[in-house]
């Protein structure tokens, strides 16, 4: 299992990711704005539901890496933090754009429940980010690492489910911060660029 404190600098970092501006959840505010609280709440349920297709491939693609050789996954890992390394210049460059959108067309709340789940479930690029990002917090030394990727993938869900919750039942007023402060995502995605670039250098220097 992992450690206290490797949960809370996992749960602290895992956060700010799900905060800082991204389809997923500007998509949350933007169904609430359009359709209402409960269709925000679908889609984001959707959106966490979607995650953890991701989770079960990491955990089963990096679980046969450590089975293979504990070299591997020390290359994987670097590997890894190569590709959060190239994420967070990214972030530190891009633009952060708060602009939610929203749909006008009434549908049930399943179909959002199930919009949400696609639109996540098959997004190759969050596949690759959970592949990067869950074995950063993982450790061989401390037992199973198939369960410490689990422990921390169903964490990254709960407090997926939390703030998008929490996003679209407050979507009204998060949407007038928004309007009021556009300067808000640049600064939030250059947050999630120096936390992606520290966690490569905190890999770097222990090994």
């Amino acid at each position: 299992m992992p450690s206290p404190d490797t949960l809370l600098a996992f749960l602290g970092v895992s956060i700010l990711i799900t905060l800082a501006p991204g389809p997923d959840n500007l998509m949350v505010i933007g169904r609430s704005l359009a359709r209402g609280r409960r269709a925000g709440l679908a889609f984001g349920l959707g959106c966490a539901a979607g995650c953890l297709t991701h989770i079960a491939w990491a955990t089963l693609g990096v679980a046969a890496l450590v089975r293979a050789s504990a070299g591997l996954f020390a290359a994987f890992k670097l590997a890894g933090a190569a590709w959060l390394v190239w994420l967070g210049i990214q972030a530190l460059r891009g633009g952060g754009t708060l602009a939610p959108s929203a749909d006008s067309p009434p549908r049930s709340w399943l179909r959002d429940m199930a919009g949400g789940f696609v639109a996540n479930a098959l997004n190759p690029k969050v596949g690759l980010f959970f592949l990067a990002f869950l074995p950063q917090f993982a450790d061989p030394a401390r037992g199973s690492v198939s369960l410490q990727l689990l422990v921390l993938g169903l964490l990254f869900i709960a407090q997926t489910v939390a703030i998008f919750g929490a996003m679209a039942l407050a979507a009204g007023h998060i949407g007038r911060l928004l309007s009021r402060r556009p300067g808000l995502g640049p600064w939030l995605d250059r947050l999630c660029g120096v936390l992606f670039i520290g966690l490569a250098a905190r890999l770097a220097r222990e090994g």
